[in-house]
C-alpha cells in the first residue's frame, strides 16, 4: 500500500486558506475543516506532511472554535526541524494532512466545580486557551476567567488584539458571560516599549506565583474551593507550578477523583 494510501485510511488532505506570522518562528494557520470533524475546545490535531517520500506527523493546538467552518492551529518553527522546515513554506492553496482522530484530555469539561478558570501558559502554549476563549460555553461556565501568557520576547505575545476584544464582546454576548482578566509577561526583554507598558509583568509564571504578583494583579487568590487550573507550555514550567499548587493542597484532576488542574506539556 502506497504512503498516501496509508495516509487517506487514518486522514484527510485539506486545503490551507490563510496564514498569518506573527514573528519570524510564530504563525498561524487555517486550513478547511473535513466533514463531520468534531473536537473540544483545548484538544489538539496531528498534521501530517510527505517530506522526502516520508509521512511525517506533529501536533499542533486547534485553536479554532469547536464550531467554527475551518480549523486553525498555532505553532512555532522550529530552527532545522524536519517538519518545521516545510511548514515554515506553506502558503494558502497548499495542502496538508489532518488526523481524523482528535487528541487531549485538557478541556474545560474535566472540572466538575469550581468558579474560577485560571489558564497558565507559556509560549505556543497559548493556542488551546484561544480556542477555549472563542466558544462560548466557557464563559456560562464560569464567573472568571484567566489568561496568563509568559514568553520571553514581547513580539511574542500573539493574538493580543482578539483577546483584548474578547474581554468587552464574549462570543454568545455579555449577558451571563464570565469575566476575563488577562495577563501577559515577559522574561528576556523588561525595558522594550511593549514589555514596559502598564500591566506587562516582568518575571516567569513560578517567580510570580511564589512572589504573590499574579494574584495581587489579577486581583484573586488561588484556592482550592474555587480555583480550577490549566497549564500548558514548557515541561519544567509545568513541572514547577504542579509543585507549587501541590504545596497549597491542589490537586491533578484524575479519572475516579475530582481535583483542581490539569496540564500539557508541548515538548
Amino acid at each position: 500500500m502506497s504512503n498516501q494510501a496509508l495516509a487517506s485510511d487514518k486522514a484527510t488532505l485539506e486545503t490551507v486558506t490563510q496564514v498569518k506570522r506573527w514573528t519570524d518562528n510564530l504563525l498561524t494557520f487555517k486550513t478547511t475543516k473535513p466533514a463531520g470533524y468534531r473536537f473540544d475546545a483545548g484538544q489538539y490535531a496531528r498534521l501530517g506532511l510527505f517530506i522526502d517520500g516520508q509521512m511525517v506527523w506533529r501536533a499542533y493546538s486547534l485553536t479554532s472554535a469547536p464550531d467554527d467552518d475551518f480549523l486553525e492551529y498555532y505553532g512555532v518553527i522550529v530552527p532545522g526541524g524536519m517538519f518545521t522546515t516545510e511548514l515554515e513554506k506553506i502558503k494558502p492553496g497548499d495542502s496538508i494532512w489532518t488526523e481524523k482522530q482528535v487528541y487531549g484530555f485538557m478541556t474545560p469539561g474535566r472540572f466538575t466545580d469550581g468558579s474560577e478558570l485560571w489558564m497558565l501558559a507559556t509560549g505556543t502554549g497559548l493556542g488551546p486557551y484561544v480556542s477555549i476563549l472563542r466558544d462560548p460555553e466557557v464563559w456560562q461556565r464560569f464567573r472568571h476567567l484567566v489568561l496568563v501568557h509568559c514568553v520571553r520576547h514581547a513580539d511574542e505575545l500573539a493574538y493580543q488584539d482578539e483577546l483584548n476584544l474578547l474581554k468587552d464582546s464574549p462570543p454568545g454576548g455579555k449577558e451571563g458571560a464570565a469575566e476575563l482578566k488577562i495577563v501577559q509577561s515577559v522574561t528576556r526583554d523588561p525595558g522594550t516599549a511593549t514589555a514596559a507598558q502598564p500591566g506587562v509583568l516582568h518575571g516567569r509564571i513560578t517567580t510570580l506565583l511564589n512572589n504573590g504578583e499574579l494574584e495581587k494583579h489579577v486581583g484573586l487568590p488561588i484556592t482550592i474551593e474555587s480555583s480550577r487550573i490549566m497549564l500548558c507550555g514548557n515541561p519544567s514550567m509545568i513541572e514547577e507550578t504542579r509543585a507549587i499548587l501541590h504545596h497549597r493542597g491542589l490537586r491533578p484532576c484524575r479519572r475516579a477523583m475530582p481535583g483542581q488542574f490539569v496540564t500539557e506539556n508541548y515538548w
